[in-house]
């Protein structure tokens, strides 16, 4: 994998060399089941009798030609070929063999055990066209690609330029000749092929063009695709991002295709998105995953302008990509569909894990220095994403939704083909909203760490506000203090019966300064009330707290907090008190008991649920850990037989039931529902939900491999794989761990999804001391692996085979021991100082959970 890797300065030396004009590709796609024939014929310029090199990662060179001379197989040294004395314009031809993986990065190719039909799909971000063709593997070195596709007759194959008839070879083969496509950075060019089924439809994009929609899946899933539901969402999405834009859609179709064992949720490749295959429902599946499917959908298509038409320069701005994505696909949900608390959704799910990542040793300024590839690869992280997202909707509030979107729009029309740097779009956004952002990119984008904002509020004898401020505070290692745009709302109960709501009586919008303590003169005079909410609406990117009657009204009564945005605040801000030791987990466990079975929103009862279960298992005193998992695991039963028959909340409460099962007479309530002896109305006991009740009964104990045999037996399908893999990685001897750690670290032939899900099982305990033998041979193993898996698989072992569930000081000995002999290499050093922090973050809440 080192070899493979590519520098900032590379890639900024050969961009002063090198203009790319176009890329002629021919792809044999029936010769091998492990090779394929790869023909790339490339166009450029070049500064005359300069040298640099082009990326290819290949299992064989046959033959490369530069400007018709035979340059011999000695230039190319697998990663890379070497290009001497060229010209000022060139011509190269690379043919040569590449191989298909199994790690979904490159050519991914994938037998269905249902039918035994084979099907292909790449995936090329960051780096890894250059696994199917020559290429300059940089995205700023845009070009024009014609695909020549040489296919079995009976295969559907897309690319990004529309689906032309293929010609037949007679020989059961036929040949595809797609059209040049737009200028375009490589990693969002597609190949997708095999006998998918598909759904086709149009719409009419606002310049009056007729743009050809199609849906795709393979065969054995096919009957569960719900086309006509996302060609509606892609409506929506067209005629909100056009209108607001002011632009119309860029590419002349647009392909949606979900593809198995896929790593992502989606890929923006140009008018040929891809898809994980969990976005085809064969079963039941929370709210929550449907609205995050909406947002995803939404999210690739925002990208068509975003990263597609107008491309970062280097992958220092890949926050930018992804982050306005991210908000521009939650503002859509929210304002263009049904799922009209996308925001509420997004303060849960995004910003949770941007306050997280924030607070790791890894933390980064929003625009990272990226000097490698292996820099970018592991900043897919919450920063790039969520951070870099919640930081776009404060700009937003802060410049004016109108004058964003101008500027956007503006931006788009600027650079369209290009490739662009921060500074592009805030040029565009000061123009428009003729505010000077200067200031909020050095305090926002270019400095990490969160800030914590606390209420301090003086009230006489009456009860009236005589004094209001607002305390900001920064991690010590990233003391930076921010202007925030924000709000501040009250919230009192609607009448003095037992179950009134509370509801928001006021509400102050401001400009919070950058400095420890603000005063809030205009809430002084005001009567306090049940509850004093800071970032009311959630503008602002802060942790924030709660004075202490806010926060003893919030412990008895957040479920009845009406506004769905507010309660999903009030829960983050207790979760972010928790993992801070500032108040006992014991207390938090009880706070999500007490309160979770009447929230409405999906996403934020599957977060708070995620992170009861957390709090059981890492954060509680372990003198009193195992009687809290039988607590939470008995009330959580409880909870689903008392649930609404069929609701959302009935269904995650028995799927979080099974997660955290331990007792026989759980047990027994797991068995009796599999059986059908026990029957909660409404619920359905699905393939899917069935097996998650199994890996439930293997969890305690009270089923092994010969009911997994049994489960799979009924569901030898790819997902049923997926779940008999993580099932027997989840049982709980010291024999099974380590036969699922032994093949994780040695057996290549693992794809990349059944290795996650087998990091799920292995990890998931109720006592996790099970794993403590097996660390020493994690940490033997774990260089090796990285230097010899690709980044995909080399990242699901490192970070899903750490046992973090095991909270103990010899682990952090352990962990420390590894870094203190492993000075290199840096990105992996990251994802292990990631896993430290989350152990010693434990073991401060297990400390703080002592003292209740």
């Amino acid at each position: 994998m080192p070899g493979e890797n590519l520098t900032r300065i590379e890639a900024q030396e050969r961009k002063t060399l090198v203009e790319v004009e176009s890329y002629d590709i021919e792809l044999d796609l029936t010769s091998s089941e492990t090779t394929f024939r790869s023909v790339t014929t490339v166009r450029f310029t070049a500064s005359a009798g300069a040298s640099t090199f082009i990326d290819a990662i290949t299992a064989k060179v046959h033959s490369v030609t530069l400007n018709g001379t035979e340059l011999g197989a000695g230039v190319a040294d697998g990663a890379r070929i070497a290009l001497e004395n060229l010209a000022a314009d060139n011509e190269l031809v690379v043919v040569a063999d590449f191989a298909y993986t199994n790690t979904g990065e490159g050519l991914h190719r994938f037998v269905d055990p249902v039918d035994g039909e084979v099907y292909l799909y790449s995936q090329f971000e960051v780096p890894d066209s250059r696994r199917v063709f020559a290429v300059f593997e940089q995205p700023d070195l845009k070009a024009t690609f014609r695909f020549t596709i040489t296919a079995p007759e009976a295969w559907q194959v897309v690319s990004n330029s529309p689906t032309p008839q293929p010609e037949p070879l007679g020989n059961g083969s036929a040949v595809w000749h797609f059209e040049p496509t737009p200028r375009i950075s490589s990693y969002i060019t597609a190949i997708v092929a095999g006998p998918y089924e598909v759904v086709r439809s149009e719409l009419t994009s606002s310049d009056g063009r007729t743009i050809p929609l199609g849906v795709f899946a393979r065969k054995s899933l096919f009957g569960y695709l719900d086309a006509d539901y996302i060609f509606d969402i892609t409506r929506k999405g067209f005629a909100y991002f056009e209108q607001k834009f002011g632009y119309p859609y860029p590419f002349a179709k647009y392909d949606q295709l979900f593809v198995p064992e896929f790593n992502a949720g989606a890929m923006e490749n140009a008018g040929a998105v891809t898809f994980t295959e969990t976005y085809v429902f064969r079963s039941k599946v929370t709210d929550a995953i449907k609205e995050r499917r909406v947002v995803t959908i939404l999210h690739e298509l925002a990208h068509m302008w975003f990263g597609d038409l107008v491309t970062m320069k280097w992958w220092n701005d890949l926050w930018l990509n992804e982050s306005f994505a991210e908000w521009a696909s939650t503002i859509a949900t929210a304002e263009a569909t049904e799922w009209t608390n996308a925001w509420t959704t997004f303060q849960a799910m995004e910003k949770s894990w941007a306050y997280r990542q924030d607070q790791l040793p890894s933390t980064h300024p929003v625009v990272a220095d990226i000097r490698d590839l292996d820099d970018v690869q592991v900043n897919f992280d919450g920063i790039t994403y969520a951070k870099g997202g919640s930081v776009l909707k404060q700009l937003a509030a802060w410049v004016g939704i109108d004058a964003f979107f101008a500027g956007v729009g503006a931006y788009f029309r600027a650079h369209e083909w290009g490739n662009t740097e921060l500074a592009d779009l805030l040029r565009e956004l000061e123009k428009t909203s003729g505010r000077d952002l200067s200031t909020f990119s050095s305090q926002w984008l270019e400095t990490a760490g969160v800030n914590t904002l606390k209420p301090e509020i003086e009230t006489d004898a009456a009860g009236t506000i005589t004094a209001f401020r607002i305390r900001q505070a920064a991690h010590p290692d990233h003391p930076v203090l921010r202007q925030h745009r924000m709000a501040i709302g009250f919230y009192d109960f609607a009448s003095d019966a037992a179950d009134a709501p509370l509801v928001r009586v006021h509400r102050h919008e401001f400009d919070l300064a950058a400095q420890e303590l603000t005063e809030i003169a205009e809430l002084v005079g005001l009567a306090k009330p049940a509850l004093v909410l800071l970032n009311d609406d959630d503008f602002a990117y802060a942790k924030i707290r709660m004075d202490d009657d806010s926060f003893q009204v919030a412990v008895s009564a957040l479920s009845r907090i009406e506004d769905p945005l507010a309660r999903a605040l009030v829960w983050g801000s207790a979760w972010d008190s928790t993992r801070d030791g500032e108040i006992a987990a014991r207390d938090y466990v009880q706070l999500v008991l007490g309160n979770i079975g009447p929230e409405t929103e999906s996403t934020t009862i599957r977060l708070s649920l995620t992170q009861l279960v957390q709090t059981a298992r890492l954060y509680v005193d372990p003198a009193i850990r195992e009687a809290t998992i039988r607590e939470v695991g008995d009330r959580l039963w409880q909870l689903a037989q008392d649930a609404a028959p069929g609701s959302d909340a009935q269904f995650q409460f028995v799927k979080f039931f099974a997660n955290i099962a331990s007792t026989t007479e759980h047990a027994a309530a797991l068995q009796a529902l599999r059986t059908g002896e026990t029957a909660l109305e409404g619920l359905e006991i699905d393939t899917d939900l069935d097996w998650e009740l199994l890996e439930g009964l293997v969890l305690i104990g009270a089923a092994g491999e010969l009911e997994i045999a049994a489960a799979l037996e009924k569901d030898d399908t790819a997902n049923g794989q997926q779940a008999a893999a993580r099932a027997r990685a989840t049982i709980p001897t010291l024999e099974a761990k380590q036969a699922t750690l032994t093949a994780a670290l040695t057996d290549a032939s693992i794809s990349n999804v059944v290795l996650r899900n087998m990091a799920l099982g292995y990890t998931h305990t109720n006592d996790a001391s099970v794993l403590a033998e097996l660390v020493p041979l994690y940490f033997e193993q774990i260089r090796r692996v990285w230097d010899e898996r690709s980044f995909q698989l080399a990242q699901y072992i490192v970070h899903g085979f750490y046992p973090a569930t095991l909270t103990t000081t010899e682990l952090v000995d352990a962990t420390r021991a590894w870094l203190e002999a492993n000075p290199e290499p840096a990105a992996l050093r990251r994802m292990i100082v990631e896993e430290l922090a989350g152990v010693e973050r434990a073991l401060a809440a297990q400390e703080r959970d002592r003292r209740a």
